[in-house]
């Protein structure tokens, strides 16, 4: 199995979904947040949570393209429990992360003149309602097509800050340094903030069973299927180009808002998205709301869009399979109906939780950085389930994980697994340190 010019070109598409995924949340306000309250200090952790995730979100890719069967198909065979677990697991997590997701995009839609005077809840649910026509209707041929121009639109965009940042010399008052700053992110205070960021850096573990359903529908709109080489191929593109953009998010954030950070994050709703972009626009110019503005908007709707594709496809998936009707791969009449009922009650589930958030006065902070909270401590689940999968008797010895990349998931399940501990212990019984 080779590459191949046409084969890739085939191919491209689920890993470039999967980056439009996680560009979002984890970038456009953490990213942005590390750089503005840390400086650099954060880069290696950054880094370093997107390494030892790697092996886990590459599960379902290479699942898929070595066995022919959905990473979800995978579950079921090798453990019964494991399929009941993602379905519980997903139903609350798909909830609570397209509300989030959907109200920072709306919230970022009150940037513009014509759509300042309108509610951001109003333009929550028109972003909602908008990203389920156009899956109902357009399907994932839509998706993938949307997600390739707003992944390619954010990327250039955000390079091109940076690169003027850097041609300007408007810096701020900062000393690069990638260990430390003042004030440290090394302490158990901190963790409040450290625990979202690797939640949901680049995305939540969960997320290695996304591609894995995606290549299949790729396949039948190009009448290709991928081999490995190509299937990997993609997911790494994809992978890298995440990578890029978190660094370029937290450059924009040291260079344009270190010493500010708590004041970005420390208002609600309007407040907070008319923060990020003015803080921008301080440093960069005016000028820069034209390029910030679509970048910000384009990395927080193509998650959106994504999000609300691939959490109702995998619970439509583990329908099918806990029922035995089919496998959920969207490739029948009623598996399709049955996905698009889903991507219905998933509006309605998260248009009622972005309702009660609104009533309970939840800031936008606090409502997103608890769903990365929670990604982040069902991480270690996910990860055990893709790792045990893959290197099960469902795969052929020599299409399972190296002894290295083995290696890679112990540690990354070790890193996962103790920080997880660590925030559970330091949040309800306190380990006596404040600073």
């Amino acid at each position: 199995m080779k590459l191949s010019r046409q084969g890739i070109q085939k191919s491209l598409g689920p890993g470039i979904v999967l980056a439009g995924a996680c560009i979002g949340g984890s970038h456009l306000m953490s990213s942005t947040t590390a750089g503005a309250k840390f400086g650099f200090a954060l880069v290696g952790l950054i880094l370093l949570t997107n390494l030892l995730k790697y092996p886990f979100l590459l599960v379902g890719t290479r699942f898929t393209a070595v066995t022919g069967l959905s990473l979800l198909e995978g579950f079921k065979a090798r453990n019964s429990i494991y399929l009941p677990l993602y379905l519980v697991i997903g139903l609350i997590t798909g909830t609570f992360t397209i509300a989030a997701v959907s109200f920072v995009t709306g919230l970022l839609l009150t940037n513009i003149p014509f759509l300042s005077t309108i509610p951001p809840m109003d333009l929550s649910i028109g972003v909602l309602v908008a990203s389920g026509i156009i899956l109902l209707l357009g399907h994932y041929k839509a998706l993938d097509k949307i997600s390739k121009i707003l992944v390619l639109m954010l990327t250039l965009l955000t390079s091109f800050a940076v690169i003027s940042l850097l041609q300007r010399g408007s810096l701020g008052n900062i000393d690069i340094n990638f260990i430390d700053s003042n004030p440290s992110p090394w302490t158990l205070s901190n963790l409040s903030f450290l625990i979202p960021l690797m939640g949901w850096m680049p995305g939540p573990v969960e997320l290695c069973v996304w591609p894995s359903l995606w290549m299949f529908s790729r396949s039948r709109d190009t009448k290709y299927t991928a081999n490995l080489q190509e299937a990997e191929f993609d997911f790494n593109l994809g992978y890298l180009i995440t990578v890029i953009t978190s660094l370029l998010f937290v450059s924009l954030g040291a260079f344009t808002m270190y010493g500010s950070g708590e004041v970005m994050l420390s208002e609600s709703g309007v407040s907070f998205a008319q923060n990020l972009i003015r803080l921008y626009t301080s440093s960069m110019g005016d000028w820069a709301k034209w390029v910030i503005i679509p970048a910000s908007f384009a990395a927080m709707f193509s998650t959106t869009l994504t999000c609300l594709d691939a959490y109702p496809r995998s619970i439509s998936a583990v329908q099918g399979l806990l029922q035995g009707k089919d496998r959920g791969i969207t490739s029948s009449l009623s598996e399709r109906k049955r996905l698009q009922f889903w991507i219905v009650i998933h509006i309605f589930t998260s248009l009622t939780a972005l309702l009660i958030a609104k009533s309970g006065g939840i800031s936008v902070k606090d409502f997103v950085f608890g769903a990365m909270t929670g990604s982040f401590l069902t991480a270690p689940i996910f990860a055990w389930m893709a790792m045990d999968t893959l290197n099960s008797s469902l795969v052929s010895k020599k299409y399972r994980y190296s002894p290295l990349m083995n290696l890679l998931c112990w540690v990354g399940l070790s890193f996962l697994g103790g920080f997880s501990l660590l925030f559970i212990a330091n949040s309800f019984f306190g380990l006596g340190i404040v600073n």
